[in-house]
């Protein structure tokens, strides 16, 4: 290994030494602690060392880093404290993520790093909006982000690399070329020797050192931060090295042949920088072991102080309360003058006003800008509030959905357009792993607002129809809205914008011009979480939300019988006291949704009617939906897949029972 010190001081290399035996003797300590049972698993990155401690000590300390598992020497280079770092293996209070998430699944704003999830690839598209906040502040600031050589046969790392390309971003993207995927070699993983040649495929710089020495990390990866942060850009840095260890410890090594662990074995980071600091006259042996038992019993005395910590004890309020990110909504009220408006209109209008009222929301989506949108919400946006803010984006919905995660993270707001909410597979798991956990996982929130045009009845077909937003009922952490009517839509829309955690925002592309009605002029906004009776009656109560709103409403014109229609506007979470008064009104109720029957938002409504409300009812809860099939696209298959095809018959037998 090459050892060029440069201009670098004594001092200076003596601190480079402390900070890359630092995470090695935490790893000695964990793995002792690991064969005594007293940790319950390890990811090792003993001799990716140089890599870590390398990108950490080339980086201010106001800028993001963003590691991975093996990236122990990030943590302990920002300064991380010993204990709290155990506490965090511990899963103990004094940790980051109060025992609910492990080893280096964590951020902290503190230390400006931001944690992986076990997907591996997410966090490069949040590296991105990080460093698009760099660029749109116009900081002299550039983010890094880890991933591993197996990492980057993922769609995100394309996505993210792609989407930093075209827009010029100040992030470095590290991969750690290990030689393995855990015990899945190179040669299996990707079709060429570096991953220099990603660069020029890329449009963009790409470079390869040899990660197991310190200094050539530094040597290379300072003067690049440096030209980085005055010409904004994106480079791919490739760092060979690789895993002395298991890609966990219970799956060990045996996969790999031996001759390629000894060759290996040669090139140690921390031994090879000892002894050049030696042969360089910097230090002695003897001063080598001296940093290192001082290090050695920092550690010691922080272990003793996380173990002797308190286990968590469970708390099920405060765990519910920490899904979300705290925030109490202030609505503001609709005044003065109304026009009528389009539900299209509506929701372009709360957009472009919340867009007036917070300066750092920036708006992403495939040709939103000059172009105006598929469906023209975001027409003359562009003029108004420019192309930083109206944003363009290739088709990468999971690096986008992930840069509006990292614009959070900058404090910066965010909404993202899905061209049609069938199109969300591509980022579902940004949205489900990332933005619905972050504030539970260690309390970070995640200001970003999902816009997704949605529904079927116009002959669009199973890809462009569905109504999906059962997908993400499930999943706590998120909120979802579904507007009905133009007054709502605006109103959701900005509330949901205000609001600093998570949210869905579907809305319905057969309404969009097809249904107009009186909107404020001004800006105001619409409880979230409240569910309002659209009509009143005494016979029977239809709960729905969006389309579902207009089929009760027609078919209760046309009925003898006094139809009260709830409309929950919210779905997640859903305003269970105005169903309950509903049907204790009525006795007889009807939950009724465009999307499928079975796995629908229904049966979830229903269960808890029944479970809560039974003594007021005078039927059984029934459900109509749509078939349980894709959605069809010839018009007379559409009508029949459709839940208003059957919901006559249905009133009819809620009524008669």
């Amino acid at each position: 290994m090459k050892f060029d010190r440069k201009d670098r001081t004594d001092e200076e290399l003596l601190a480079i030494h402390e900070a890359l035996v630092t995470p090695r003797l935490i790893e000695d300590k964990m793995l002792i602690l690991l064969r005594q049972g007293k940790i319950s698993k390890w990811f090792s990155g003993i001799g990716q060392e140089a890599i870590s401690v390398g990108a950490a000590l080339a980086l201010e300390k106001e800028e993001y880093i963003l590691p991975m598992h093996r990236n122990l020497g990030v943590f302990t280079t920002r300064g991380v404290p010993f204990q709290r770092l155990f506490s965090q293996f511990q899963g103990k209070m004094n940790g980051f993520t109060k025992g609910r998430d492990r080893s280096f699944h964590f951020g902290t704003q503190d230390y400006n790093i931001v944690g992986m999830i076990s997907h591996l690839g997410p966090q490069l598209g949040i590296a991105d909006g990080i460093a698009l906040s760099h660029l749109l502040r116009k900081e002299e600031k550039v983010s890094l982000v880890f991933t591993g050589d197996g990492g980057t046969s993922e769609g995100d790392f394309h996505e993210a690399v792609n989407v930093a390309s075209v827009w010029k971003l100040p992030v470095i993207f590290v991969i750690e070329n290990n030689g393995y995927g855990l015990s899945t070699p190179s040669r299996e993983q990707f079709n060429f020797d570096s991953f220099v040649v990603k660069g020029p495929a890329y449009g963009m710089e790409a470079y390869s050192v040899e990660g197991n020495s310190i200094l050539e990390v530094l040597n290379e990866l300072e003067p690049l931060i440096e030209d980085i942060r005055k010409n904004p850009r994106p480079i791919i840095f490739e760092a060979k090295t690789f895993r002395m260890r298991g890609h966990e410890e219970a799956s060990g090594t045996k996969y790999v042949p031996k001759e390629l662990m000894e060759k290996w074995a040669k090139k140690d980071p921390v031994k090879g920088f000892e002894s050049y600091l030696i042969k360089e006259g910097v230090c002695t042996n003897d001063q080598i072991t001296d940093i290192r038992k001082g290090i050695q019993k920092e550690i010691s005395d922080a272990v003793k102080e996380a173990f002797a910590e308190d286990a968590i004890t469970a708390n099920t309020e405060t765990e519910e309360a920490d899904v979300y990110f705290p925030y109490k909504q202030s609505v503001i009220e609709p005044k003065g003058k109304e026009s009528e408006k389009r539900l299209v209109d509506a929701i372009s209008d709360g957009l472009r006003q919340s867009l007036e009222k917070h300066d750092e929301l920036i708006v992403m989506g495939q040709d939103i800008a000059d172009y105006g949108g598929v469906f023209k919400i975001t027409e003359g946006f562009m003029e108004q509030f420019g192309k930083e803010r109206i944003r363009n984006t290739p088709l990468c919905e999971a690096a986008i959905v992930g840069t509006g995660l990292g614009l959070s993270i900058a404090g910066m707001k965010a909404v993202v357009e899905m061209q049609f909410a069938d199109f969300v597979t591509e980022g579902f798991n940004q949205i489900v792993n990332n933005l619905a956990k972050i504030h539970y996982r260690w309390g970070q929130n995640a200001d970003v607002v999902v816009r997704m045009p949605t529904g079927a009845g116009v002959g669009a077909g199973p890809f462009h129809s569905q109504s999906n937003e059962a997908w993400f009922f499930h999943t706590p952490g998120l909120k979802i809205v579904y507007p009905s009517n133009p007054h709502d839509a605006k109103g959701l829309l900005a509330a949901a914008i205000e609001d600093p955690n998570p949210y869905l925002y579907f809305e319905h592309k057969a309404l969009y011009r097809s249904l107009s009605g009186n909107v404020p002029d001004a800006y105001y906004t619409t409880e979230v979480g409240k569910a309002v009776v659209n009509r009143e009656g005494s016979d029977l109560s239809i709960i729905t939300y969006g389309m579902g709103v207009h089929w009760a409403n027609k078919l209760a014109d046309e009925s003898d019988a006094s139809i009260e229609i709830v409309d929950l506007r919210t779905l997640l979470p859903w305003d269970k006291e105005t169903v309950q008064q509903s049907v204790q009104k009525t006795g007889r109720v009807i939950v009724l949704h465009e999307d499928c029957m079975t796995g629908g938002i229904g049966g979830e409504i229903a269960a808890w009617i029944s479970e809560n409300c039974f003594e007021s009812l005078d039927a059984p809860v029934m459900r109509e939906a749509s078939l349980d099939t894709p959605v069809p696209f010839a018009a007379d298959l559409e009508r029949n897949f459709l839940a208003n095809s059957r919901l006559e018959a249905t009133i009819k037998k809620a009524l008669e029972y």
